[in-house]
């Protein structure tokens, strides 16, 4: 099995290169960072998880910076975006930035996308309407898609348009890097079995982590796609232990990915801790 590491990579925490030097010396074969841009000052959106917002969530660094420098640093392990709120980007900046990104790293970015939870984050940079996000970042995938492989790319949606233009750099991983999105609803499920190269869930946002991933096969089959060709990269932030790995990987998950705390002390005992579960189930 695979094991990723996703520290909040927090403007507070430790550097983002020395953190991927230290997860690809101990055996991590990913670093995740998330992105917000900013976190509104006067929110009604509650936290999926509930309780009060970590502060860490205004904190994260910018994560194409973060990891570029990541990138600098390292040399095999790979560099993941879970996730990126792709609706937040302008299309043609957002394609240039990620396919610079792999360039850069020498193939080695994991694109992972999402729609976010704060309504009012999304509506102060887009006009995109809530209940309309998933399919305005269908067709963001799809025109990103378009850019990383076309010489002269052009796209006309409802959501988003553009005119014939020349993008570059193009990826390294051509078609594109791999596309992974994270959900963990019904209609995310969907739009992984129609449009993603993968599926990167919170293992805390379900009830019974079977049935997720039941339902996620269900989807994918109704779409005509075979759920083992579709990678799980599972976030664990339920107390990992052997057991749920061993769990995790008999469902189909061919990665989990550890969330970390913030900090620098608090992360240093974390990575500590579960060093032998690194050890014991890394490939």
């Amino acid at each position: 099995m695979k094991i990723g590491l996703a520290p909040t990579n927090s403007d507070y925490g430790p550097a983002t290169a020395d953190m991927a030097v230290e997860a690809e010396q101990r055996g991590y074969d990913s670093l995740w960072v998330g992105e917000h841009s900013h976190i509104p000052a006067s929110r009604e959106t509650v936290h999926p998880d509930g309780g009060e917002l970590p502060e860490f969530y205004w904190h994260m660094r910018d994560p194409f910076v973060s990891l570029a420098t990541a990138a600098a640093a390292t040399s095999n392990i790979k560099l993941a975006m879970g996730v990126c709120l792709v609706l937040e980007h302008e299309i043609l900046d957002l394609a240039k930035s990620v396919a610079t990104l792999d360039e850069v790293s020498e193939g080695r970015l994991l694109f992972g996308v999402g729609v976010g939870w704060n309504r009012e984050e999304l509506a102060n940079v887009s006009d995109v309407p809530w209940a309309q996000r998933y399919n305005a970042m269908r067709e963001t995938v799809a025109a990103l898609r378009v850019l990383w492989a076309e010489h002269e790319a052009a796209y006309s949606g409802e959501f988003v348009n553009f005119a014939p233009a020349r993008v570059y750099p193009k990826p390294a991983q051509q078609p594109g890097p791999p596309v992974l999105v994270g959900c963990r609803g019904r209609i995310g499920m969907r739009h992984v079995a129609e449009y993603a190269d993968g599926w990167c869930p919170l293992d805390v946002g379900f009830r019974d982590v079977r049935v997720g991933v039941e339902r996620f096969r269900t989807a994918a089959e109704a779409a005509g796609r075979n759920p083992d060709a579709i990678p799980i990269s599972m976030y664990c932030y339920a107390s990992p232990d052997a057991e749920k790995l061993e769990l995790y990987g008999s469902l189909g998950a061919e990665r989990v990915v550890l969330g970390a705390p913030d900090g620098g002390d608090r992360l240093a005992r974390f990575l500590d801790r579960y060093q032998p579960l690194v050890d014991a189930f890394a490939d």
